[in-house]
C-alpha cells in the first residue's frame, strides 16, 4: 500500500505518461460486485485503502508569488475553486458514511437491516477512496503548481479508468432503489424517521441525507464547469492545454454515459411504478410488463374541464406518459406522510384514468378544429362533462373549450364586412362633417383589423400552454365514433412545445422504417430511446424533371424565420427556411431545386436552370450588426456613394467555372454576380471568412475574392490566387483566423487576413489518399479520404493527428463481408459524427459536444435506412424557434409594466390608462385616435364638442368615434404589449439531417420494405427531437 501512495504522488511529476502508469499499477483496490447486498459483509470484494489526514493532508494552495500575469492569477483562482470544491465533496462523502452508515450498522435493535443499508449506501466507500486517490495526486500538483501550472493530466490519468465509470455507474443505477428504500423505511418505520430527522437538525448546514446523496450524480458537471474556465484562460501554445482538452473530453464522455444510464434507471422506475397501479389481468399491464416500451416523455399536467359557454367546470392534475407507442393519464395518489417529503422525495402512486394507442391521438388547437376531423361523422365530447342525452343535441355541436375566443374573432370578421359597408354608404353623403366623413369611416376599419390582430394574438397565446387531445372513444347508438377532447394546461410554453414535438416524432418513429430504423451494436446490448435516435421523415425527390438524369452535387440550408407558422407547426415542421439543392450532367448544363421546409415534408418552391453542373454551394448569412458598425467606422466614405449591406447569399461553383452569387428566395433569388474563375478552372468547394470569399479549383489554385463597399465580392477584379499544389483542392475548412486548404494527402494552413501559408502537414501516409471532407468539432478536425475506409482526427493548435476509425468495421453489421468501403461524406451535430458510405449507408459516431478533443469513444450506430448509391452529401437544417413563442402571459404582463419604468420610453397621454374607476366600459373605433377638430364641416353630435386646446392635443373626445364593445383596459388596443428582450430565454433548436444520393434502400432484411426503390437523385430527412 506503501508503495501505490508512493506511485501516485511520484508519478504525476512528470506529466501524462507516467501519471497513468502510477494509477493504472496492478494494485488493484476495487473489484466490481454484481448487485448491492449480495453478501452479508460488504467490504469483501475490495482492499480497504485508509487515507490519513495526518500523512495526506488535505491540498492548499499556497500564498500568491510576485510577477504573474493576469490569466496565471486567474488560472489560479480556478486552480483553487477545484481544490475547495474537492474537499468540500470528499468531506460530503465522509459525512454519508460517518454520520448515517456507520451508526445505522451498528445501531441496536435495527432501524434499517445489514441488507438495507448495503442498498442505501452501495459503492460510496469505492467513490470516497477513488476521490481519496485522486486528493494525494492533487496535493503533490497544487505544490507544485508555481513551477509546472499543469492540472489536465492528472484529470485524464484519474478519471479515464474504467474502474471509476464501474463504480459511479452502479452508484448512479441503484440511486432510484436507495432512495425508495429509504422512502418505505420513513413510513414504517418511526425510529428511522426520527434517526434522519435528529441527523438533520444536528449537522451544521442542515444538509438532509438526499442532500448529500445526489452529489455523487452532480460531480462530473461541476467538474467540467471548472476546467473550461480553466481551458478559457490557458493561451495557446501552453503545456496544460492538450492536457486539458483531453480531460474535457473524458470528464464530457463519462457524464454522458453517467446522463444516460440514470435516465433509462428513471425510465424503468417510472414504467414500474405505472404498471403496479394497473390490474394484473389488465391488457395494459400484459403491455407494460412485455418490454417492449420505453418512456418518451412525463409530466404532470393539469386537466381541464369546460362547459358549454367556455365556463371552467373543475381541474386536477394528472400525470401523463408518452410511451413509443401508446398515451397513458393516471390521477395522482399522494399517500403517507407529508413530513418526509423534506427529507426524501415523494414518489406518488397513479391510478390509470385512461390509455390510447398513439397513431390515434390528434393534437387539435383553438381555431383549427374543421381541419383535424371530419365533423359530420364524428362526435365530440368533452371529457369530464356530462354526456348529453340525445345524439341530436351534441351533433355538429362541438365542445372544445373555450370557444370563447375563436367566437369573438368570427364575430369581429363579421363586423368588419359591415363598417366597410357603412363606408361604401358614407361615401355616398353630400354633406361635409366632421365626425362622419371618409376619414373617422376608414378609422373604424382600422381599429377593428386591430381588434382582430389582438384577438388572433389572444388566441395564439391560449394556444401556448393549453394541449388539447382529441382521442378516441366508443361509437353511439347510430354507430358514428365519438371522440372526446381533453385539454391538459402546461407548466410553461416550453413543456406545450415539447409534448406537441414528441407526439409528432412518436407517429412517425411507429411507420416500417423506423422499426427499428437504427442498429445499436453495443457492448450491453441495450436499445436506445427512440427519440435518442435521428427519425426518418421522409424521402422524396431531389428533383421536379424526371426526364433528365442528374447528378446531385450539393445542398446548403438558407435559414429563414416565418411569422406565419402557427404554435403547433413549429414545433411539428422541419427548420424554418429553404434548402438549396444543386446538381446536373457532367458535361452538360446544371440544375438547382428549392425547396420549403415551413411543413412536416419539404415541396418544392423554385426550380432554375444553370449553364453548368453545380459541384459545390455556400450559405453566406447577413452580416451582424456588430461586423456592420465596424466596417461603417473603418470607411471614411459617405453613405450615399456606399450601398446597403446585402441579404444572406447562395454562392454557387459550376464545372465550367463559373462562380454565381444568388439572393435568397425571400428577395426573388435573383443573380447578383456572376465571374468565371482563373483559368475557367472547375469549381471544387467553396467557403467564406468574414473579408474573403475562397474557391478551391482544380489545377491546385486557392482563389480568394475580397469584399467590395457594398458587403457583396468583388469579382469583377482579380482574385489573389495561392498555389496549393499540383492536384485538386477538394476541400476548405475556416478556422478561426485560418483556412484550411486540402491537395493530394496534404492540407496547407493559411492566414484567413494576410493568404500568407502557416503550416502543411501530411494528413495520410499513403499520396494517393486524397483529403475529400474535413469537419470541425471541439479541438479537432475529422477527415475523409478518397481511398481506403479509414477517418482520421487532427489537432486544430498542434496539427498532430489524435484518432483513427475504420469505418468498415461498422458497415459489416448490416453489410457483412463488404470491407472495401470508402466514405464519401462527412457532417457533426449535436454530439454526433455522421458518416456516410459508398455503398449508400450511413453510420453514426458519438463525438464530445464541448471544447475537447472530439474523439469517438463508443461503437456508434448503423443506419437501416440508406441510398442505392454512394451518399453525395449530408447537410444539417437548423432553425431558432423565435424568441415570442416562449413567451407566456405573465412575462408579457411584466413586460409591460416595466417598460413605462425605462428611461428610452416616454409614454403619451394616450399610452397612460385612465384608473380603473375612470375608464369607460367600451372600446373606441379609432386605430391612432386622430382628433378630426381639424377637418372641414360642422360637428355631427347631440353634445357640443368641447374645444380642444391649441387644436392639436390628441384627447379622448365625443368626436374620435363611437364605442361599439365593451373591453377593460385601453391599452390592449392602443398599443400592443411588447417583448420583453431583456429577459433571459433558452433558445430551442429545431434540428433535421438531409442525406441525397441515388435512390432509397432500406437494409433491414426483416422488412417488407422493397430493398432498393428507384435510382433517381433522392433525398432522406432525418428528424430529431427538438432540443430544450
Amino acid at each position: 500500500m506503501t508503495q501505490l501512495m508512493k506511485a501516485a504522488r511520484s508519478g504525476t511529476k512528470d506529466g501524462l505518461e507516467k501519471t497513468k502508469i502510477a494509477v493504472m499499477r496492478k494494485v488493484t483496490f476495487l473489484h466490481r460486485k454484481e448487485a448491492p447486498g449480495d453478501s452479508e459483509e460488504e467490504d469483501m470484494g475490495f482492499l480497504e485503502v485508509t487515507v490519513s489526514d495526518m500523512k495526506h493532508p488535505p491540498p492548499e494552495l499556497g500564498p500568491m508569488p510576485d510577477g504573474l500575469s493576469p490569466q496565471q492569477v486567474v488560472r489560479r483562482h480556478i486552480l483553487g475553486s477545484i481544490v475547495q470544491s474537492e474537499r468540500s465533496y470528499v468531506d460530503s462523502l465522509k459525512r454519508i458514511l460517518q454520520d448515517y452508515r456507520h451508526p445505522l450498522m451498528e445501531m441496536e435493535p435495527k432501524a434499517l437491516s445489514v441488507r438495507k443499508c448495503q442498498v442505501v449506501f452501495f459503492r460510496l466507500k469505492e467513490i470516497l477512496h477513488c476521490h481519496s486517490m485522486f486528493q494525494i495526486a492533487l496535493f503533490s500538483r497544487v505544490a507544485e503548481w508555481d513551477a509546472t501550472e499543469k492540472i489536465g493530466d492528472l484529470f485524464v490519468a484519474s478519471f479515464s479508468k474504467s474502474m471509476v465509470l464501474d463504480v459511479y455507474s452502479d452508484y448512479v443505477n441503484n440511486f432510484t432503489n436507495a432512495m425508495s428504500v429509504i422512502k418505505k423505511a420513513c413510513l414504517t418505520k418511526p425510529v428511522f424517521l426520527e434517526f434522519l430527522k435528529k441527523r438533520q437538525m444536528t449537522s451544521p448546514d442542515r444538509v438532509t441525507l438526499y442532500g448529500l446523496m445526489v452529489k455523487p450524480i452532480q460531480r462530473f458537471p461541476q467538474f467540467i464547469l471548472l476546467l473550461q474556465d480553466m481551458l478559457k484562460n490557458t493561451p495557446k501554445g501552453h503545456p496544460d492545454r492538450l492536457s486539458l482538452q483531453l480531460a474535457l473530453t473524458e470528464l464530457e464522455t463519462l457524464a454522458e454515459k453517467l446522463n444516460e444510464q440514470k435516465r433509462v434507471a428513471d425510465q424503468m422506475a417510472e414504467i414500474q411504478q405505472l404498471t403496479r397501479s394497473v390490474s394484473d389481468r389488465s391488457s395494459l399491464n400484459k403491455l407494460l410488463n412485455s418490454g417492449q416500451h420505453q418512456l418518451l416523455l412525463c409530466e404532470t399536467l393539469t386537466e381541464t374541464v369546460y362547459g358549454d359557454r367556455g365556463q371552467l367546470i373543475k381541474s386536477k392534475e394528472r400525470k401523463v406518459f408518452l410511451l413509443n407507442d401508446m398515451l397513458v393519464c393516471a390521477n395522482i395518489n399522494f399517500k403517507g406522510q407529508l413530513e418526509i417529503s423534506s427529507l426524501v422525495p415523494l414518489g406518488p402512486k397513479y391510478v390509470v384514468k385512461w390509455n390510447t394507442a398513439l397513431p390515434q391521438v390528434q393534437v387539435v388547437e383553438v381555431g383549427q378544429e374543421n381541419s383535424t376531423y371530419d365533423k359530420d361523422n364524428v362526435v365530440i365530447q368533452n371529457a369530464g362533462a356530462k354526456k348529453h342525452t340525445s345524439s341530436s343535441q351534441s351533433s355538429n355541436k362541438v365542445y372544445l373549450g373555450p370557444p370563447r375566443l375563436f367566437q369573438e374573432l368570427q364575430d369581429l370578421q363579421k363586423d368588419l364586412a359591415v363598417v366597410e359597408q357603412i363606408t361604401l354608404l358614407i361615401s355616398t353623403l353630400h354633406g361635409t362633417y366632421q365626425n362622419l366623413n371618409m376619414t373617422v369611416a376608414q378609422d373604424w376599419c382600422l381599429a377593428l383589423q386591430r381588434m382582430m390582430r389582438v384577438k388572433e394574438e389572444e388566441i395564439h397565446s391560449a394556444n401556448k400552454c393549453r394541449l388539447r387531445l382529441l382521442l378516441p372513444g366508443k361509437t353511439d347508438k347510430s354507430g358514428r365514433p365519438i371522440s372526446f377532447m381533453v385539454v391538459f394546461i402546461t407548466p410553461n410554453p416550453l413543456s406545450k412545445i415539447s409534448w406537441v414535438n414528441r407526439l409528432h416524432l412518436a407517429k412517425i418513429g411507429l411507420r416500417e422504417e423506423n422499426q427499428p430504423g437504427w442498429l445499436c451494436p453495443d457492448e450491453d446490448k441495450k436499445s436506445k430511446a427512440p427519440f435518442w435516435c435521428p427519425i426518418l421523415a421522409c424521402h422524396v425527390p431531389a428533383f421536379s424533371s424526371n426526364a433528365l438524369d442528374l447528378q446531385l452535387g450539393a445542398v446548403v440550408h438558407n435559414p429563414v424565420q416565418s411569422s406565419l407558422l402557427g404554435f403547433s407547426a413549429v414545433s411539428t415542421s422541419l427548420p424554418q427556411g429553404y434548402l438549396w439543392i444543386g446538381g446536373g450532367q457532367e458535361g452538360a448544363g446544371g440544375q438547382v431545386e428549392i425547396f420549403s421546409l415551413n411543413r412536416t415534408v419539404p415541396r418544392t418552391v423554385k426550380s432554375f436552370p444553370v449553364a453548368s453542373q453545380v459541384l459545390c454551394m455556400e450559405y453566406i448569412p447577413e452580416k451582424s450588426k456588430e461586423e456592420q458598425e465596424q466596417g461603417k467606422a473603418e470607411d471614411s466614405r459617405s453613405a450615399a456613394d456606399q450601398p446597403s449591406a446585402p441579404h444572406p447569399t447562395i454562392c454557387l461553383g459550376l464545372q465550367d467555372g463559373s462562380i454565381l452569387v444568388y439572393g435568397s428566395v425571400d428577395t426573388g433569388t435573383q443573380c447578383l454576380l456572376t465571374c468565371r474563375s482563373p483559368g475557367r478552372q472547375p469549381v471544387l468547394c467553396l467557403k467564406h471568412s468574414p473579408e474573403y470569399l475562397f474557391a478551391g479549383l482544380q489545377n491546385g489554385t486557392l482563389a480568394a475574392y475580397a469584399r467590395n463597399n457594398g458587403g457583396l465580392w468583388d469579382l469583377e477584379a482579380q482574385p489573389t490566387c495561392l498555389e496549393v499544389g499540383t492536384g485538386p483542392v477538394r476541400t476548405l475548412l475556416t478556422l478561426d483566423d485560418t483556412v484550411w486548404a486540402s491537395c493530394a494527402n496534404q492540407v496547407t494552413v493559411l492566414d484567413a487576413a494576410s493568404l500568407q501559408p502557416q503550416q502543411t502537414f501530411e494528413a495520410h501516409p499513403d499520396e494517393e489518399a486524397s483529403v475529400t471532407h474535413m469537419i470541425k468539432a471541439g479541438s479537432g478536425v475529422w477527415m475523409a479520404f478518397s481511398s481506403g475506409s479509414s477517418i482520421r482526427l487532427f489537432h486544430t493548435e498542434t496539427l498532430e493527428h489524435l484518432q483513427e476509425i475504420n469505418i468498415a468495421t461498422r458497415t459489416t453489421f448490416v453489410l457483412p463481408g463488404q470491407k472495401n468501403v470508402r466514405v464519401t461524406s462527412l457532417l457533426i451535430c449535436q454530439g454526433l459524427l455522421w458518416v456516410g458510405t459508398d455503398q449508400g449507408i450511413i453510420v453514426l459516431l458519438p463525438v464530445p459536444r464541448l471544447e475537447g478533443i472530439p474523439k469517438i469513444t463508443g461503437k456508434g450506430m448503423v443506419s437501416l435506412n440508406g441510398h442505392c448509391g454512394p451518399v453525395e452529401f449530408l447537410a444539417v437544417a437548423v432553425s431558432t424557434l423565435a424568441p415570442d413563442v416562449l413567451k407566456n402571459d405573465k412575462e408579457e404582463e411584466g413586460g409591460q409594466e416595466e417598460k413605462p419604468d425605462s428611461p428610452s420610453s416616454e409614454p403619451s397621454a394616450l399610452d397612460k390608462p385612465p384608473a380603473r374607476e375612470m375608464r369607460k366600459k367600451g372600446i373606441l373605433l379609432q386605430y391612432r385616435l386622430h382628433s378630426t377638430s381639424h377637418l372641414p364641416g360642422q360637428l355631427l353630435s347631440v353634445k357640443e364638442a368641447p374645444p380642444a386646446p391649441g387644436g392639436t392635443a390628441l384627447e379622448h373626445s365625443e368626436e374620435d368615434g363611437s364605442i361599439y364593445e365593451m373591453a377593460d383596459d385601453p391599452d390592449v388596443w392602443v398599443r400592443s404589449r411588447p417583448c420583453v428582450r431583456d429577459a433571459h430565454r433558452k433558445e430551442i433548436s429545431s434540428v433535421a439531417i438531409i442525406s441525397g444520393g441515388r435512390g432509397y434502400r432500406n437494409f433491414n432484411p426483416s422488412s417488407k420494405l422493397p430493398a432498393c426503390s428507384e435510382t433517381d437523385s433522392t433525398l432522406l430527412i432525418w428528424q430529431v427531437p427538438l432540443m430544450l
